[in-house]
């Protein structure tokens, strides 16, 4: 196993973050615990609720799902609101489309079938997919994770499509900013050798309290430097990408590659 004594990695996790730390620390490092963003519980949020209404509404023809984890806690959701049996038998009455394997066992583990899962786990596949489907006319519902999709959204509604969007996890600030703050400090200090992302709002966020604090200049200055960029794949790298920032990503996108990557790229030779 490599050895990652001496080696500080922070993280901005809050949803599988007991999971990151604890595979991190097996292999030795030091990890800085400073979550970027908190969740919405997903029974309390009564905007999940009324997207979940309007999809009941009317027969769906295609459903698009973009992560297995906000499948489960959709339908999750509905089970408490007594809405879960409705919502799955319109699902199951639709062609669905899925991002990639851990949306397909979200699928199937529901008791529902996918017509198309991407190969590439890309959120372009998908749209491709569903596009070339034809959605003319047709009502598609599509569930989001943590953040909207225009780009997704808006193609479907550009072709005709009649969307309803359904984002099953909604992101708010921190609960304690001060956290953050002194994790981008460690950065800009050099006292963390790499910064971990698992979704795009955590480190979209980073930057924005970096920004807001009047830290961020300082903080790009560092991680386009010597600080590691390591994140679980494309979607969650874009806004450090944008920003600037080199990222590395593991070939597959699960947090057990991610951790792996950190290992390989952190241990000593």
């Amino acid at each position: 196993m490599a050895d990652l004594s001496g080696v500080t990695i922070g993280i901005t996790a809050e949803r599988r973050a007991e999971e990151f730390i604890g595979a991190l620390e097996r292999h030795g490092a030091n990890v800085v615990h400073a979550p970027s963003i908190r969740i919405v519980p997903l029974p309390d949020d009564a905007l999940l609720r009324t997207a979940t209404e309007n999809v009941l509404a009317a027969p769906v023809d295609f459903t698009a799902i973009t992560t297995g984890a906000g499948f489960r806690g959709w339908v999750e959701a509905a089970d408490g609101w007594g809405l879960r049996d409705g919502l799955l038998t319109s699902l199951g009455a639709s062609r669905v489309f899925v991002r990639g394997p851990k949306g397909v066992g979200a699928v199937r583990g529901a008791g529902l079938r996918e017509e198309f899962s991407a190969p590439e786990e890309s959120n372009a596949e998908l749209l491709a997919a569903v596009l070339g489907a034809g959605v003319g006319g047709k009502r598609v519902a599509v569930q989001l994770h943590g953040s909207p999709l225009p780009e997704f959204t808006g193609a479907l509604a550009d072709a005709g499509a009649d969307v309803v969007e359904v984002q099953p996890y909604r992101w708010h600030g921190p609960v304690d900013p001060a956290l953050v703050y002194a994790l981008i400090d460690g950065v800009i200090a050099g006292k963390v050798q790499a910064l971990a992302f698992t979704s795009a709002p955590a480190a979209a966020n980073l930057l924005a309290l970096a920004r807001e604090s009047g830290r961020c200049d300082a903080l790009l200055t560092a991680l386009r430097g010597e600080t590691l960029c390591a994140c679980v794949g494309p979607v969650t790298a874009a806004p450090l990408e944008a920003a600037g920032v080199h990222t590395v990503q593991p070939e597959r996108q699960r947090l057990g590659a991610l951790v792996k990557l950190l290992a390989d790229r952190l241990s000593p030779a």
